[in-house]
């Protein structure tokens, strides 16, 4: 008899993940047959025989979708003699944090992960409680990373989670690439690839379903059913309501979109790359006239990356402010610089867009 079919499910998803993961390391190791190891195979007899197998980490805050997560890869890497160990942050802005971290270490290495370690952070306030506790996370996990040589980190972000971030970008109005959510693989501070997320395609319920079937305690973070959090009012009130309205299928729908959003933010950022070379004169500033002959949605683009390469931080570089920068070439009347965040001066100038610090 298999296992149970929320727990099919969740091994599948990971074992793609780490066989892609095993395809890259054996790319840029040379380790050619690193990706084709076969089921339950032992490591090399010998250290010298290839490279060391890449180590993956979970991220784990000890609840049912990251606890499936660490589950599902403790199951998977010794298959494909990865080395898997975990990864729980604690926060610090729940009392007795520091103990509830130190449960989730002990569990994952009953589940044979190593290294496993718990890291403390201070959650700043710079852009909201939501937003400072997840940059505070993201450093603590790059940094982990960087520490134990990690060729990836999973997350355990879900369907509902995507359909959630979709919903957060539509609200503030950011554009396709806030539509588009959270990438399946994303980077970190000098690694592209860093994070995975195997989870996307599967609902929260089959994680919770999987760790019931396996006997996997789990914590229920108190702050996910807090109404002073715009994530938790949205997943507790904003979800059912459209189901409600909609029917059911709105999720799935969402995390469509998602993926459908970013092949075109994708698309649209590439074909931005291309261009931008073709508006700089040759003392490489932006030319107004060839600016404006660009499709707007292109023209935003190298803007956006101008404004950033000149220092604007990109978190907060919003969509108002290039539109404003853009007027500066399609609703030109004299009008003065823009201001824009990082001290960053945009203002046109004899038929050139210069943007610099100001």
């Amino acid at each position: 008899m298999g296992p149970h079919p929320a727990v099919a499910a969740i091994r599948l998803a990971v074992r793609r993940v780490l066989h892609d993961i095993l395809t890259e390391h054996s790319r840029t190791t040379g380790d050619l047959r690193a990706s084709e190891t076969a089921p339950h195979a032992p490591p090399p007899a010998s250290p010298h025989e290839r490279p060391p197998r890449p180590l993956v980490l979970v991220a784990c805050s000890g609840g049912a979708d990251s606890m499936a997560l660490a589950s599902a890869l403790a199951f998977e890497a010794p298959k494909l003699a990865v080395r898997a160990g975990g990864v729980t942050v604690d926060h610090g802005l729940q009392p007795g944090s520091d103990l509830r971290a130190d449960e989730v270490v002990l569990r994952l290495r009953g589940l044979g992960l190593d290294p496993v370690e718990s890291t403390a952070v201070t959650v700043g306030r710079g852009g909201g409680p939501e937003a400072a506790a997840r940059d505070a996370r993201y450093a603590a996990l790059d940094a982990a990373a960087e520490r134990h040589g990690a060729a990836a980190v999973l997350l355990g972000h879900t369907r509902d989670d995507q359909a959630e971030t979709v919903l957060l970008g539509l609200a503030r109005g950011s554009g396709i690439r806030s539509l588009s959510g959270m990438a399946a693989v994303s980077g970190g501070p000098g690694a592209a690839r860093r994070y995975r997320r195997p989870f996307l395609q599967l609902d929260r319920q089959t994680a919770r379903k999987a760790c019931m079937a396996q006997s996997l305690p789990v914590w229920d973070d108190p702050h996910n059913t807090d109404p002073a959090y715009t994530r938790s009012r949205l997943r507790h009130e904003g979800l059912p309501a459209l189901e409600k309205a909609l029917g059911k299928g709105v999720v799935e729908a969402l995390a469509r979109t998602a993926q459908l959003s970013r092949d075109d933010a994708d698309a649209l950022d590439a074909w931005a790359g291309q261009a931008e070379a073709s508006v700089r004169d040759a003392a490489g500033l932006l030319e107004c006239a060839k600016l404006y002959a660009l499709p707007p949605a292109v023209r935003r683009r190298v803007l956006r990356r101008a404004a950033i390469e000149a220092g604007a931080p990109a978190g907060s570089l919003f969509a108002r402010h290039i539109e404003e920068v853009d007027r500066l070439i399609t609703g030109w009347r004299g009008q003065g610089a823009i201001n824009l965040p990082g001290k960053v001066v945009a203002q046109r100038q004899g038929g050139r867009l210069v943007i610099r610090q100001g």
